[in-house]
Formats: C-alpha cells, sequence, structure tokens
C-alpha cells in the first residue's frame, strides 16, 4: 500500500519560515519525480515544485528565490524549505510521487500552511 505522509505545516508570520517533509512507503522512492503542490483557499491545485530521480529541480515563478526542494532517497523523504513566507502562501500543501513512464502517481493527505499579514 502506497502511502505518502506530510508534517510540517503551521501557522506562521510573514517572513518567517517552514520546512515540510514528506515520507513515502510502499514505492521505489528514488525511481519516482517528488513533487509539491498546494491548494490555495478558493483556488486550484496549483504546482509548488519538484526534484526529479536526477535531482534536477523544477519551480513555480511565485516562489522562485524563497523556496527549495530536496530528497534524501535513504529516507524515502521529499522536503520543501519555505523561507520569506507570503500570505498568498497559504493553502494545503500536496506531496505527490510521480513515475516517469508509468501510470504511477500518487498524493499525500496534505498539509495545511497558514501565512498571516
Amino acid at each position: 500500500q502506497v502511502q505518502l505522509v506530510e508534517s510540517g505545516g503551521g501557522l506562521v508570520q510573514a517572513g518567517g519560515s517552514l520546512r515540510l517533509s514528506c515520507t513515502a512507503s510502499g514505492i521505489i522512492f528514488s525511481s519516482h519525480t517528488m513533487g509539491w503542490y498546494r491548494h490555495p483557499p478558493e483556488k486550484q491545485r496549483e504546482l509548488v515544485a519538484t526534484i526529479t530521480t536526477g535531482g534536477r529541480t523544477n519551480f513555480a515563478d511565485s516562489v522562485k528565490g524563497r523556496f527549495t526542494i530536496s530528497r534524501d532517497n535513504a529516507k524515502n523523504t521529499v522536503y520543501l524549505q519555505m523561507n520569506s513566507l507570503k500570505p498568498e502562501d497559504t493553502g494545503v500543501y500536496h506531496c505527490n510521487a510521480n513515475r516517469p513512464g508509468y501510470e504511477n502517481n500518487y498524493w499525500g493527505r496534505g498539509t495545511q500552511v497558514t501565512v498571516s499579514s
């Protein structure tokens, strides 16, 4: 059974930092592109960042220079370091695992991030 479990969300003031973690089980973690997506209030889910099996990263324009994504294959965990947080970063952050060339596409339940002004 595949599980992606996010942690690290919370309430923070604008300008603050949070570090999200997502630990996977039931998949070959090192074979999956890992990503973070967020679902802001009353908006559609959007891409935040992804990291490929080779470590190549991609970020939404809105978070470039503020967020970093990393992975630890030994721990089956992907991280999202979020700095200089803004109120518009508020939302439920979901972890995603996707295996290129396969139909594998898995989601975590999400962790709430709230940034107050």
